[in-house]
C-alpha cells in the first residue's frame, strides 16, 4: 500500500489570488432615518383625528382581537351587542360606543356581527385614517 502511493504527487489547484478590500465611503448627510429608532408621528392638520381629550370608555382597554361578540339584546328601540372580554364578563355596547385599542367605534350592530369604524394612524406618513372591522358572533 505504502509504495503504490510513493510516486504519486498529489495536484493541488493555486489559491485564488486575493482581491485587496475597497473602503467605500457613504454619506447621506443626514437625509436618512436611523431604522432603530422609533417614528415621531408627524402631526398634520388632518381634518380626521381622534378625540384625545374624551374620557374612555371601559371597553377601550382590551384589544379588538380578544373581544367575542356573544350576543344581542334589544329594549325598545335601542340595539344592544353583547361582547365577551378576556376576563370572561359580558359587557353591552350600543351604536356610538368606542370598543377596542384604536379609537374604534360601533357603527352597526346586526344579528351575526358588529361593525366598527377605527381610527388608526399611518405608519408611513403619519395621517390618521379610518378603517373598518367587524366582530362575528361566536357560537
Amino acid at each position: 500500500m505504502r509504495d503504490a502511493t510513493k510516486g504519486v504527487k498529489p495536484r493541488v489547484k493555486p489559491l485564488p489570488e486575493v482581491q485587496p478590500y475597497m473602503v467605500l465611503q457613504y454619506n447621506a448627510d443626514g437625509t436618512l432615518v436611523d431604522p432603530f429608532r422609533a417614528r415621531k408621528a408627524v402631526n398634520k392638520s388632518s381634518v380626521l383625528q381622534p378625540n384625545l381629550n374624551r374620557p374612555r370608555e371601559p371597553m377601550e382597554a382590551y384589544p379588538l382581537e380578544s373581544l367575542k361578540y356573544v350576543g344581542l339584546l334589544s329594549k325598545s328601540k335601542l340595539t344592544y351587542a353583547l361582547l365577551k372580554t378576556p376576563d370572561e364578563s359580558v359587557q353591552q355596547v350600543k351604536l356610538g360606543s368606542y370598543v377596542g385599542q384604536n379609537f374604534g367605534r360601533v357603527t352597526q350592530i346586526m344579528d351575526g356581527e358588529v361593525v366598527l369604524t377605527e381610527i388608526v394612524q399611518d405608519d408611513l406618513t403619519g395621517d390618521w385614517v379610518e378603517r373598518t372591522s367587524s366582530l362575528v358572533l361566536q357560537e
